[in-house]
Formats: structure tokens, sequence, C-alpha cells
């Protein structure tokens, strides 16, 4: 255990150490929630297009995911883990790049970050690819994480189990969708 511990810190001081100056503010604001509203309200958009009235049973779905990623993550593994942020971390003060004095929580392990977006990313994903190529909502999620590792605010392998815990989630959500329009819907034939 030891040495995937080492292997974190390693992978992340590489990592965290490729930054530049002109980038701290995009990585800072990139991690914020709020930034990416007009893209949560797209895909909701593109959601209720396709799906009509069943579109709500698509959100029920990403909020489930949503509550069980956080509550995963947040309040069940943060906890019982305990395990020190980078930016909190004694062994590594001085060696992490923090952005704005940013340090996040005192523990980080899983990403919650990581969980959240990437659930919402298997979750949009499965909805829309009968309609669109939305793929690059991986790509978006792994940016976000990115971002976190970016600021020194998590090791790498808490973006991994993060993400893992995620898209489990996600699909959680998801086949919660499918069932309810199955069940409730009088056009269950618009699942994705």
């Amino acid at each position: 255990m030891q040495t995937l511990i080492d292997l974190d810190k390693k992978l992340l001081l590489f990592l965290n150490g490729i930054n530049n100056p002109y980038l701290d503010p995009i990585m800072f604001y990139a991690t914020k929630t709020f930034i990416w509203l007009p893209l949560y309200l797209f895909l909701i958009f593109l959601i209720f297009k396709n799906y009509k009235q069943n579109g709500w049973f698509i959100l029920l779905g990403a909020a489930v995911t949503i509550l069980l990623a956080d509550q995963i993550t947040y309040s069940i593994m943060k906890p019982f883990f305990a395990r020190l942020r980078p930016s909190h971390e004694p062994s590594l003060e001085g060696l992490v790049h923090i952005v704005n004095g940013y340090k996040g929580g005192l523990y980080g392990f899983a990403s919650s970050h990581a969980a959240n977006t990437f659930g919402a990313a298997l979750l949009v994903w499965q909805a829309l690819k009968k309609f669109y190529s939305v793929g690059w909502v991986f790509l978006w999620a792994a940016f976000i994480t990115y971002t976190r590792i970016y600021l020194g605010v998590h090791y790498p392998g808490d973006i991994i189990v993060g993400a893992v815990i995620g898209l489990g989630c996600g699909w959680v959500g998801f086949s919660l969708s499918e069932w309810l329009i199955n069940r409730f819907s009088k056009s269950p034939t618009t699942l994705g």
C-alpha cells in the first residue's frame, strides 16, 4: 500500500508541476461549478428537446447520480479514510503548486468533483448518444478533474477512484431514468 501512496505522490508532483502563471486563473475558475452553468443548461435543453416530458425522468436520474456520488465520496469516504489533501500534507509543503491560496477542505479521498462530473458525463452520454455525438462529455469530465490536480487539492488516485464511483453512480442514475420512463411514460420508446 505504501508503494501506491508513494507513486500517487510522485505522479501528483509531476502533473501539478506542469503549471504556468497564465493557466492559473483558467484552472482556478474552470474547477468552479457556476462557470459551467451555460453547458448544463444546454444539456438540459437537449434532454427536453429529445425526451419531451420524459426529460423530467432523466433529470431525476441526474439528481440521484449527483446525490449518490457526492454522499459516497464526501460523507462516507473522506471522513473514513481521512487522507489529507496534497495542499494540507505537511511533507509536501512548498512542493505543491497552490493557486490563489486555495487549499480545499482537509481531506480529499476520494474526489467528489471526479465522482460528480464522471457520473453526470455517463448519464448525459447514455441519454443523448442516440441523438448526438456526445462522447466529448468524458473529455470535459477529465478536464474538470485534472484542474483538481493542477490546483494541488487532489492526488491522481483520488481522481481515479472518484471517477470510478461516479461512473457507477451515473449507471445507477440512468438505469433509474430508464425504469421510470418504461414504467410511467406513455411513450417509452424515446429512450437513448
